[in-house]
């Protein structure tokens, strides 16, 4: 069973609107929907507590930048007790087209480096994960430029139907299950 939601993203303010930051818009939904606030923990991540199904769920933002985010999930999920299986980690794929979602109960980095971080900080690749498609860099984009980049007029209609279905998918793997939101959403 699901009891954390990790919102991958940069925390500065210029980063906000970035496709890099789109875990956190996910985050940020759950948040509204829950009418929560996150607070600090202690270390480098932002959470909160709320109740889903008669359990605990943790939704966790991190403190630190993108590619040092496994320091903040290891904190919060040693913080709170939780193992790799019982974490859902929310972050943008550029490997998947522009508003696709994927959900995997593991796997690889896939190239992200901030899945790369977590997946060295935890030792184990075996936590799930919703990613979020913003699509491949245009020729002579580097990948590190790209995912900082804002999205266009066009493609913000698209990234907010994303995120919706995004934040369903979270919400029928912690309600459901991972396997039904699996089913369902991919």
């Amino acid at each position: 069973m699901l009891r954390m939601v990790v919102g991958l993203g940069n925390p500065p303010q210029k980063y906000q609107e970035t496709r890099h930051n789109l875990g956190y818009k996910v985050l940020d939904l759950l948040l509204e929907n829950f009418k929560l606030k996150l607070k600090a923990g202690k270390g480098d991540y932002y959470f909160v507590s709320t109740e889903v199904e008669g359990r605990e769920i943790y939704l966790v933002k991190n403190g630190t930048y993108m590619n040092e985010s496994g320091q903040a999930v290891l904190q919060a999920t040693e913080k709170f007790g939780i193992k790799p299986e019982e974490l859902l980690v929310v972050c943008d794929d550029f490997n998947l087209p522009l508003g696709k979602l994927r959900i995997r109960e593991k796997g690889s980095e896939g190239g992200h480096k901030g899945l790369r971080s977590i997946i060295y900080h935890l030792n184990s690749q075996e936590f799930p994960r919703v990613r979020l498609g913003i699509g491949l860099p245009p020729a002579g984009v580097s990948a590190e430029e790209y995912v900082l980049e804002k999205f266009s007029l066009e493609e913000k209609k698209v990234v907010a139907e994303m995120l919706e279905k995004a934040c369903q998918a979270v919400m029928t793997a912690l309600t459901l299950g991972l396997s039904e939101s699996m089913q369902k959403f991919n």
